[in-house]
Parts: structure tokens; sequence; C-alpha cells
């Protein structure tokens, strides 16, 4: 699950990057193209620790996503998936007690993921204070 639904976020992130700088929103969109390279070495990660403990992991293709052209609606979109994500984290934690070196993979993940969604409202949150219009301007 770990492996499938990372990489389809990954890709999405790459998509959104690419979309944000072609609007001009240089940092914005290049924040997002280097978060896909962070995400594809979790994915590479578990990937390695599945094949260490004999499994191959399936491939999904990812479902379909619509993509999000304002920047202040995909961070709210990201904020929403964020917590769903880190939410299930945090359940799956107690089941790989058992698997040391698992969890702690997952323990180190988790920690990257809350950073993303402190991230992610700390943006909200500064839109909030000084208005979405000078936001974007610092996202040129």
């Amino acid at each position: 699950m770990i492996v499938n639904e990372l990489a389809g976020s990954a890709f999405v992130h790459k998509m959104q990057g690419q979309i944000f700088k072609s609007q001009g929103f240089t940092k914005l969109g290049q924040k997002y193209i280097d978060h896909y390279a962070e995400e594809m070495e979790w994915v590479e990660k578990y990937t390695n620790r599945m094949l260490d403990l004999g499994c191959v992991p399936e491939v999904n293709v990812c479902s379909q996503t619509t993509l999000i052209e304002d920047p202040k609606a995909y961070l709210e979109a990201d904020l929403k998936l964020q917590r769903e994500g880190v939410e299930t984290l945090y359940g799956i934690m107690p089941k790989l007690a058992a698997d040391p070196t698992t969890y702690d993979l997952t323990k180190a993940y988790l920690l990257d993921e809350e950073e993303d969604l402190y991230w992610d409202e700390e943006q909200l949150d500064l839109i909030e204070k000084i208005g979405l219009q000078n936001w974007l301007v610092k996202q040129l």
C-alpha cells in the first residue's frame, strides 16, 4: 500500500510542480518537483525493504486524479491528504512493532510526512496573514 500510494502521490506532486512553474510560480513549482524526488527515495527504501523480506511489490497504476491549477486550492487539498496520510501511518505503527527495521523506516517516513503537513499548514496560515496576492508574489 505505501509504495503504490506514495508513488502515485509523488507523481501528482511532480505534475503540480510543473503546472505551478508554467504559471510563473517558480519557487512553488520547484518545491513540489523536489518533493517528488524525495518521495521517490522513500518508494525506493520501501521497495528495498519489501525485497529484503522476500516480497515482490505489486505495482498498481495510480488512480485518476484531477490536477489543481489554483495554488491555494491545491494547498488545501494537499493538507487534507497529508492529514489522512499521517493518521494512516500512526494507525499502522503498532502493527509494525514486531519488525523493528520496517518500524524505524516508517517512523522516519512519518516524521517526514508530518513536516510536509506542517508546511502546508504554515503556508495557509501565511496566506491568511499576508493575503493571497502577497503570498503568490513570494512564490515567483
